[in-house]
């Protein structure tokens, strides 16, 4: 077969591989698909992809339960074929698919649990880089909060929601609690972080969320402490930098580069 025929056979090919066993799909690629091997092939890789969804998404599995789980897998997987052969990388639109998806309707904390999974792999996955020291912040003077600010750690990764307690739900269903019902029914935010070699995490504020958005957007320190402050008036601002810091949130403290103005 030229290059040519069989670049035009795969999506062909990919339909007939993913597509339930009574569509037209198979129909159209009956000269393969009654190949004896097709069957096997096709349920090799359908498991394989699955296997990658549940080892990407534990949380989620353990609060819905493995066959539940599963069948939004495969559901996802026809929806959304892996397109990187490293499945390490498969699932980011996972969390999305969860939102439309119809059986999980009356799992509105769902889709959140399965983003906070994701962002642990993408933690588990990133660049390595040296934390900056809980203590560099306590050198610096007004001026210097005004013209400088902290650098993101590449493995840094955060969110928050305003009335679901996500975090709660998935640090219990990641730490297999036998319960993993919140004391309280409130929005929270998480921090994802890995300073080393072990991917860490913890809750979050709202105005922890809104500093670290600012720091990431190359925000001058006091402006990021402003938008905290902004967002939740009630923050303990040293508490949340100790945790930040602590945590691993952040690599360096950098200088300010204004820009340039048009001539």
């Amino acid at each position: 077969m030229s290059p040519d025929a069989n670049l035009a056979l795969m999506p062909a090919f990919w339909q007939a591989l993913l597509a339930r066993s009574d569509t037209s799909a198979l129909d159209a690629m009956e000269h393969i698909t009654s190949q004896p091997g097709f069957a096997v092939y096709r349920n090799t890789c359908t498991k394989a992809c699955v296997d990658a969804l549940t080892a990407q998404f534990p949380s989620v599995s353990l609060l819905v339960g493995e066959a539940w789980f599963r069948a939004a897998a495969t559901e996802h997987l026809r929806a959304q074929p892996p397109r990187d052969g490293r499945l390490l990388r498969y699932g980011e639109g996972f969390p999305r698919f969860l939102q439309h998806f119809a059986p999980a309707t009356d799992l509105p904390y769902l889709a959140g649990v399965a983003q906070l999974d994701w962002l642990w792999t993408e933690a588990h996955s990133a660049a390595d880089a040296h934390p900056l020291p809980p203590e560099a912040l306590t050198t610096l003077d007004e001026n210097a909060l005004h013209n400088s600010h902290l650098q993101v750690h590449p493995a840094a990764r955060w969110t928050c929601h305003n009335s679901l307690p996500l975090f709660s739900l998935w640090r219990a269903a990641r730490e297999q609690r036998d319960d993993p019902n919140p004391a309280a029914w409130v929005g929270e935010g998480a921090l994802i972080t890995r300073p080393h070699d072990q991917v860490w995490w913890a809750p979050l504020s709202a105005g922890g969320n809104a500093l670290m958005d600012a720091c990431a957007a190359g925000q001058p320190i006091a402006q990021a402490i402003e938008a905290a402050l902004t967002q939740e008036p009630t923050l303990d601002l040293g508490a949340t930098l100790g945790l930040l810091l602590t945590q691993g949130a952040f690599t360096a403290v950098t200088a300010v580069h204004p820009t340039k103005e048009p001539t």
